[in-house]
């Protein structure tokens, strides 16, 4: 099967050999895979002289083949792929065998892959190929990040830095269907009018005085992945006693800040990483209610793997990239 890999310091296609299904594994048909920023600081952090690894940790396709012990999928079955790897329950934290699908075992950006049965899911009948490739990591990540840990409740505001990631989409729409009020950023004026068009209560310029522009708001939580570029500003407008909730650190990863505001504003700073099974399961069953269509930016072939790799890079788009594979 043909699959990009990361091998010898580089990106590049290769034929790869696919292994039979054991007892408990299915091999998936993909029909398309979506990319993440992950998928970026992997080839950062293996060595060249590793033997080639697919990337890829979000993918949708068909059963083509089951062990024979599998019961609870067969052959035909459209599926979604689960990229949070050995984490079925819900816990405070992920258990310590938890990986994420994509190293440091193979991936999604090719033809096929083999995995567990326990690691996929129905497809959502309502939505397309790429809209499904487009849903695990994002929307996982977003439902345990403003739900499981966060808490949102309807009529709460959430400010949300950064109005044109994947995992932003997904907050975004969440936060809305449950009757909840949004506020987001982005330096992008096409950005923003789709921020809009998305539910977002109130959209403004990264570049703005966010305590001047929001200084009539009252912010019940704010959900930020930037890190350090964006830390320290959206603290400022946090609420006293409100919920500050990380999953990731896309600029650096240290921060300075003032502990004695802090404690003095008791505020609560809560971290998060994707999400369980469960989760999975409860963000599936929150689409299907409202009937929520993944925000897919641009749709690339498997042949232009790296290109589209180098598209998310740039940071241009609004909502996910996807790799079309059949």
């Amino acid at each position: 099967m043909r699959a990009l890999v990361h091998e010898n310091g580089s990106l590049h296609m290769k034929e790869m050999e696919l292994q039979r299904p054991g007892g408990s594994e299915v091999v998936v048909k993909l029909k398309a895979a979506g990319l993440n920023r992950r998928d970026l600081a992997i080839p950062n952090r293996r060595k060249e002289t590793e033997e080639a690894l697919i990337l890829g940790s979000d993918g949708a396709g068909i059963i083509e083949e089951v062990g024979k012990n599998v019961n609870d999928v067969k052959i035909g079955d459209e599926v979604i792929i689960n990229p949070a790897l050995r984490w079925v329950r819900n816990s405070e934290a992920p258990p310590k065998e938890f990986d994420i699908l994509g190293m440091p075992d193979h991936g999604t950006f090719a033809e096929k892959i083999v995995i567990s049965e326990d690691q996929v899911e129905p497809k959502p009948a309502y939505m397309n190929w790429e809209e499904a490739a487009a849903f695990p990591l994002a929307a996982l990540t977003a439902y345990r990040a403003m739900f499981t840990k966060g808490e949102l409740e309807k009529r709460e505001t959430v400010f949300i830095p950064g109005a044109g990631g994947g995992v932003a989409t997904y907050l975004i729409a969440f936060a809305k269907n449950i009757g909840a009020r949004v506020i987001t950023t982005s330096r992008s004026e096409q950005k923003r009018e789709k921020a809009r068009e998305l539910g977002a209560d109130v959209v403004i310029d990264t570049a703005d005085d966010w305590e001047e522009k929001l200084s009539n708001e009252t912010i019940d939580m704010v959900i930020d992945s930037n890190g350090k570029a964006t830390f320290q500003r959206s603290l400022a407008i946090l609420k006293k006693g409100g919920k500050f909730v990380t999953f990731g650190a896309t600029t650096e990863d240290v921060i300075d800040f003032d502990l004695r505001a802090f404690f003095y504003g008791q505020y609560k700073l809560i971290g998060s990483t994707m999400g369980c099974r469960e989760e999975l399961m409860a963000a599936l069953e929150h689409a299907e209610k409202y009937q929520l269509h993944p925000v897919v930016d641009r749709v690339f072939s498997l042949d232009q793997s790296v290109e589209a790799l180098s598209y998310l890079d740039e940071g241009k788009q609004f909502g996910k990239v996807i790799i079309r594979i059949s």
